[in-house]
């Protein structure tokens, strides 16, 4: 879960549109660009190829606003991805209904880090992470669906 890059305490909303900092209310950018961190990033993409920043909580988070520069090496590739919709054991237990249900409430929750920390606190939920962590990053060198 990323946190505001200015307090450090909020779930940001905003992203500065100069320097690309997430920050999470008016207060917090209005601090930012009067300590004099704000330096404008070089752009090797022209802005009207860019998307559009999020400015505000109604708008959808697109992936370019949820990865910057330094989380793009935490993002999955589409390959690994696919390995996901293609095992069968993470087939079988989302046809759980408590497991779905537990998704669909993380999913909703206004506090993600909290809803999923309480969702972690069930087996169920622990396993179906296990798993998908197992697919995208193995152990060994078998398929994981041989594991089990």
């Amino acid at each position: 879960m990323q946190l505001c890059g200015v307090c450090s305490e909020h779930v940001p909303k905003y992203r500065c549109p100069a320097c690309r900092i997430r920050y999470c209310s008016v207060s917090c950018f209005k601090r930012h660009k009067d300590d004099d961190s704000c330096h404008p990033i070089k752009e090797s993409v022209p802005a009207s190829s860019r998307p559009t920043p999020v400015s505000n909580a109604e708008q959808p988070w697109i992936v370019e606003d949820l990865l910057d520069e330094d989380s793009q090496t935490d993002k999955v590739p589409l390959q690994k991805l696919q390995l996901l919709g293609d095992s069968e054991a993470l087939k079988g237990l989302l046809r759980n209904p408590h497991l779905r249900q537990l998704m669909m409430s993380v999913d909703s929750a206004e506090n993600k880090a909290k809803a999923m920390k309480d969702a972690m606190q069930e087996p169920l939920f622990v396993e179906f992470a296990d798993r998908c962590l197992q697919i995208i990053e193995p152990t060994h060198t078998g398929s994981v669906d041989d594991k089990y």
